[in-house]
């Protein structure tokens, strides 16, 4: 779908009338008091004023959290509720919305007795061992979490269940408060000009937290989730090393997709497109690189890409217009100009791509229609998401990972 240029904000779960503390008494009467911006979605939150103690906090975890959890019990090691997709995706988004509450708790100067994050990690076993505080401001913009053991052995869950992460790197997106709002739109601004944050503080702050755990627990137990600005730093930073061979599992929820970077990449293709045709018009002449050398380097590419392969899980709205760009097809159709002839080499082209670069893509169009919502990340935990999965053609996805293998050809040594 045609999608309109948009910086990549995340402009929830930002509250943007009521934090966390700022709340104010409610008195005795039965009358309903609004609070704007409770909710991940960015809606309202009504709460009668007689049970608004009962009910807390709207970013409490009972008030707006996910419903229908597994209880937490010895069960859990015969039949793992991680094994379900569903259920990672639903923890994941989770734990980012407690990074989410941790800038908000810190802003508040509420700690973990008082706070609201804690009781979003509490529940599926974690703890928070390390924060990510951007030096600049002093914000927290993510968080390691690791399998807490001793709260586990309370509920009779004597070991970690099977496909449950050993440690998790959480990283959040940006918040339209002020104590933080100037640099998060200074890595939204970053991206939208280059299509890259490794400039960023954050992103050498999640980058070191990534290898340190990767280091200590092993690849194949931490895994990576991030929203928005924060999905756009997971991607580069698990880019990064999956280009040195080491694969971490990673969860995208609504990444950036749009950039000025982008758009002169897409004329940049078309001219070079077009300079083809004219240099295949002209006589032939010797090329530099012999066949053999040529069939060598394919050669090379796709052994890598079979012998290793990166798979991160992309989840995407198509009513956010901020990530929707990564449910775009690579294949030009009939409405954009393309001849019959180059829809098929296109097509050929890309399935070729398309089994050796893979991602998972998740994608709904019946969740939340209005930009705030379907951009917001309380979707990806609530009940009945109807998500359609695909191992996707998708020409951002296919530029975005063909350059791992692309590093690793290169950069392998000739035997």
């Amino acid at each position: 779908m045609a999608c309109a240029a948009a910086m990549p904000i995340d402009l929830s779960p930002a509250p943007t009338a009521v934090a966390a503390g700022d709340l104010k008494p409610v008195e005795e009467e039965d009358e309903e008091v609004e609070v704007e911006g409770g909710g991940c979605g960015g809606g309202a939150v009504l709460v009668a004023a007689a049970d608004g103690e009962a009910e807390g906090h709207p970013y409490d975890f009972h008030v707006s959290g996910p419903r229908n959890l597994p209880p937490p019990n010895w069960k859990e090691i015969i039949r793992s509720s991680w094994k379900d997709p569903n259920y990672k995706r639903m923890v994941m988004a989770c734990f980012i919305q407690a990074v989410y509450l941790l800038e908000l708790d810190r802003q508040d100067q509420k700690g973990e007795e008082d706070g609201l994050a804690p009781k979003w990690w509490k529940p599926f076993k974690y703890k928070v061992t390390q924060t990510l505080v951007d030096e600049r401001d002093g914000s927290i913009y993510g968080a390691v979490l690791e399998w807490d053991r001793s709260s586990a052995l309370s509920d009779f869950i004597l070991i970690r269940p099977s496909g449950a992460p050993r440690v998790v790197l959480a990283l959040r997106g940006t918040l339209l408060q002020k104590p933080t709002m100037k640099r998060d739109l200074q890595d939204d601004l970053r991206f939208l000009v280059w299509e890259s944050l490794k400039g960023s503080v954050r992103y050498v702050g999640a980058l070191a937290a990534l290898k340190s755990a990767v280091e200590k627990f092993g690849s194949t137990n931490v895994c990576v989730a991030g929203h928005s600005l924060g999905a756009g730093f997971a991607l580069q930073v698990c880019k990064e090393l999956a280009k040195h061979g080491v694969f971490v599992e990673c969860h995208l929820f609504n990444p950036p997709s749009v950039s000025l970077a982008m758009g002169v990449r897409s004329m940049s293709e078309k001219a070079s497109y077009l300079w083809k045709k004219v240099k295949a018009s002209l006589p032939l002449k010797e090329e530099a690189t012999t066949p053999l050398e040529s069939s060598k380097e394919a050669s090379d590419k796709k052994r890598l890409r079979t012998e290793k392969k990166w798979v991160p899980h992309l989840y995407v709205n198509n009513s956010d217009y901020i990530c929707c760009h990564y449910n775009a097809p690579s294949c030009p159709s009939a409405a954009d100009g393309a001849s019959d002839e180059q829809q098929q080499q296109h097509q050929s082209k890309a399935s070729e791509i398309a089994s050796d670069v893979v991602a998972k893509l998740f994608v709904t169009s019946k969740g939340p229609q209005k930009f705030l919502e379907a951009h917001g990340l309380e979707q990806w935990w609530s009940d009945g998401m109807e998500l359609q999965l695909a191992l996707y053609d998708s020409k951002l996805i296919n530029r975005q990972l063909k350059s791992i293998y692309t590093t690793a050809a290169v950069s392998s040594p000739a035997k």
